[in-house]
């Protein structure tokens, strides 16, 4: 397994993620699964509060139970269920933040957040606000880091500009190349780095049919898988993906939900690098496509 330092943090994770947000509902099945993964070498965990109401945090933090120091553990803040458990509402105000820490540590088993992280935003929120809610928590010692998971430019650009954000967790694979345009410069400026998830886009570039998927056709999609599977010779198609969104420096780790030990086993395998021209037969397989929203 590679290690890549977390963004401008001196963490060092593993340049794949264990996606929480996979688990099932079974303690013991869950504790195995991540118990390998930390034999693999996988020491970087993503799970978020509104994961299963909670459970996802607490599975997460009964797993580790022991291990806690063998693991960089990331959760997510800023939806909050409704009393009635119908759904959950946007809230990125300051006492909320403040007070949902308290019942991640808890349900977590630890002292500490390694990497805490905004759940969404839009440019309408109280961005300092919010900013002040996670340099207060980092100064307590409750997080190490935070950043935001968000997929809006102009959002991602703001808090860049005016937060000590280490991390932006985004969507970003062969089939979205979307924040290359609109993000990766400022990222790298101001030495933040990518939380690459959905870098398998759904299953598409490794075993579903190809259907339309964002501003693309199905006939490019397919075009894409097909370029995927033309370099997977030393890799399988999902290793293959993966390794294609590690290939930019911005990126420190790749994000996947893992469900099954088969899974685990395979995108925890130590492949081979692309080298340029593989790199480059990708990038060339598709046209690139930009942000229309939240720019």
């Amino acid at each position: 397994m590679k290690y890549h330092t977390l963004g401008r943090s001196p963490l060092k994770v593993s340049e794949v993620a264990f996606g929480c947000m996979s688990l099932g509902m079974d303690d013991a099945a869950n504790a195995t699964l991540i118990h390998r993964a930390l034999h693999l070498g996988v020491n970087f965990f993503d799970t978020a509060d509104l994961y299963d109401k909670g459970f996802n945090e607490s599975t997460l933090g009964k797993a580790l139970k022991g291990k806690r120091e063998e693991a960089v553990i990331a959760t997510k803040v800023g939806n909050e269920w409704r009393a009635d458990g119908s759904g959950w509402d946007w809230n990125p105000r300051k006492a909320y933040i403040i007070a949902s820490v308290e019942n991640s540590l808890q349900r977590l088993q630890t002292d500490r957040i390694d990497l805490y992280q905004l759940h969404g935003g839009t440019i309408e929120d109280p961005i300092d606000e919010t900013i002040e809610a996670f340099e207060l928590l980092q100064q307590q010692g409750k997080i190490l880091y935070y950043g935001i998971s968000s997929i809006r430019p102009n959002v991602i650009r703001e808090y860049a500009k005016r937060s000590n954000i280490v991390t932006v967790m985004m969507q970003y694979s062969l089939l979205d190349r979307r924040p290359e345009v609109s993000c990766f410069g400022v990222l790298q400026q101001h030495g933040i780095g990518v939380l690459a998830r959905g870098s398998l886009a759904k299953g598409l570039l490794v075993n579903k049919p190809a259907v339309p998927y964002l501003d693309y056709s199905q006939a490019e999609v397919q075009k894409a898988k097909e370029a995927i599977e033309a370099v997977s010779e030393e890799r399988s198609p999902a290793q293959t993906a993966l390794k294609y969104a590690l290939m930019h420096p911005v990126v420190s780790s790749a994000v996947v939900g893992i469900r099954t030990m088969a899974q685990l086993e395979e995108l925890a395998e130590e492949t081979p690098r692309l080298n340029e021209m593989e790199y480059e037969q990708l990038t060339a397989s598709i046209p690139v496509k930009e942000y229309t929203q939240h720019v």
